[in-house]
């Protein structure tokens, strides 16, 4: 008997060990980075509000994310998993193809961003490309009725690098893009 417990103990002990180093090491790892690993909220309309999490935005005077097969419900993130030869995810791209031309009409000779018309991998991406939120200034400037240049300039300054891949595309937060359009005069 003595023959297992002291190997299954110093296993238990090893194992204790190795996964509480590894915790520490997360743990710390977490403090070291942009916002010490916790959420990166923002105030809109009163209300804190979650940057990192996508959400839906449907009037024209906003700009919209890249759609969700969740429908931006963060507990249940997740990908439709249909494949670019399944005729019902075709057919969905395509609804959402139409939607953008409808919504956008003076875009229809511009080459719609990908990112537009798929979902991402998690169904709450809360970032969009430049040029997805470019695709949509027509739209946004005259529900607001504001001029295209304002509404260039604010993607210009919500414009963010921070991806660890060098030459990554940059990206806009739909959120922020939206909360600095709530708060012109």
């Amino acid at each position: 008997m003595k023959k297992y417990i002291v190997p299954a103990l110093v296993l238990t002990l090893g194992m204790v060990v190795v996964i509480g180093v590894y915790t520490f090491i997360v743990f710390g790892f977490g403090k070291i980075i942009p916002n010490k690993g916790l959420a990166d909220q923002i105030t809109v309309k009163g209300q804190k509000q979650y940057a990192n999490i996508g959400q839906q935005f449907t009037l024209p005077q906003y700009f919209h994310g890249r759609p969700s097969v969740v429908n931006y419900n963060a507990a249940g993130s997740g990908a439709s998993n249909k494949g670019p030869n399944n005729p019902e995810y075709l057919e969905m791209v395509q609804k959402r193809i139409d939607t953008l031309k409808m919504q956008n009409p003076t875009m229809t000779e511009v080459k719609i961003p990908v990112d537009l018309i798929t979902a991402s991998g998690s169904g709450l991406d809360p970032n969009i490309s430049v040029q997805a939120a470019e695709f949509q200034i027509d739209r946004v400037a005259k529900a607001r009725k504001i001029t295209a240049d304002k509404v260039k300039e604010l993607i210009a300054q919500n414009s963010a690098d921070e991806n660890i891949i060098f030459f990554a595309p940059q990206k806009v937060n739909v959120l922020k893009l939206n909360a600095s359009l709530d708060q012109l005069k």
